[in-house]
């Protein structure tokens, strides 16, 4: 078996490596990245990419076809990963996220790949008032992040047939520890406040609901996407994939939080704005559709390995929204240093 993954020197990406080397020990495993956030590794002992057999620099814009001779699944994480970017970087989302993600996929089946896994984002949904919703509720994307989600979802369908079978996870939002840590995300957000500051910052009136899901648990979806039979959903799949239990309100994560800190003090912006993203998800299908791949870590598990890990890294910035662990903030400083251009291609 030979895999090939785009974005795996990400958040998802440096912890899904080690787990496919450990449920394909004999696998080809290639990985594929431009590299913007390989440096910022979180972990002293090794890098994730020992458990890979060969990695390529690249911009997944200017994707080379013959990389895809031979591979059997391609496994989409590449994106601009969050809405801060989107928000000052739409072309280039819209082109890394979308036309890219088509291209490629385009490319792979010319080549006889037989799988593809896609990374999406229940950030479609962008709003509901209480009902929770399913993968053929009406979508509402309010950034460009999602809006790029639902265009690569809308262009992958056609693709897919007998020979070349497409998952579309629908991620509910990343959280817990990885090798390449991301704090740009609410419960490492949180997590990391209250280590740094001994207060947790609700910029909401913290009522939002946000479905969340463990990295690990990400990566184990993803296998499960790989490994299905066709007649499990069909050639082309669109799944929420996430827990009904990790439904959680803002304001219960960071409580949640100060369960196990109890000197952490939580500051909830009362007068603040409603939320625009406030969305609850059903899993339901994906607890049908893969019953033994089901989410595995619990909340409270999450939040300690989070509190363990940061320890570990002795971490104390106290102005950590301005460092290299929020994706903006080093995007901004290789354009400021002049490695990536204003579409953020890497300059030569």
């Amino acid at each position: 078996m030979k895999i090939l993954i785009t974005g795996n020197l990400g958040y998802v990406g440096s912890e899904l490596v080690k787990l496919l080397r450990k449920s394909y020990p004999n696998a080809i495993l290639v990985g594929y990245d431009i590299g913007y956030f390989s440096s910022q590794l979180t972990n002293e002992l090794t890098a994730p990419e020992v458990f890979i057999d060969q990695q390529i620099f690249g911009d997944v814009r200017n994707f080379p076809e013959e990389l895809l001779e031979d591979v059997d699944t391609v496994i989409q994480l590449a994106a601009l990963s969050n809405d801060p970017i989107g928000n000052k970087f739409e072309s280039a989302t819209y082109d890394v996220n979308y036309k890219a993600v088509i291209d490629i996929a385009k490319k792979a089946k010319k080549r006889g790949v037989k799988n593809m896994v896609f990374a999406s984002s229940c950030s479609v949904y962008g709003f509901s008032e209480n009902t929770s919703r399913i993968e053929t509720s009406e979508l509402n994307p309010l950034t460009a992040y999602a809006k790029s989600k639902v265009k690569s979802e809308k262009d992958l369908e056609p693709l897919a047939d007998e020979n070349f079978k497409i998952t579309c996870l629908r991620f509910a939002t990343a959280c817990g520890m990885s090798d390449r840590l991301r704090l740009d995300l609410v419960l490492n957000d949180f997590a990391a406040g209250a280590l740094s500051s001994g207060e947790i910052l609700i910029l909401s009136d913290g009522t939002p609901w946000r479905p969340l899901i463990n990295v690990r648990d990400m990566g184990r979806a993803i296998i499960w996407a790989n490994e299905r039979d066709p007649k499990i959903g069909g050639n082309f799949l669109i799944v929420n994939t996430g827990s009904n239990e990790w439904n959680y309100q803002v304001k219960e994560l960071a409580y949640a939080i100060q369960t196990l800190l109890p000197s952490v003090k939580v500051s909830v912006n009362k007068d603040a704005q409603p939320d625009k993203r406030s969305y609850k998800v059903s899993f339901d299908l994906f607890k049908r559709l893969a019953p033994d791949n089901q989410p595995q870590y619990q909340l409270q598990e999450t939040i300690n390995d989070l509190i363990e890990g940061l320890k570990k890294i002795e971490f104390k910035d106290k102005n950590f929204r301005q460092s290299r662990l929020i994706r903006l903030f080093v995007v901004n400083e290789l354009s400021q240093k002049g490695i990536v251009d204003d579409s953020l291609r890497m300059l030569k």
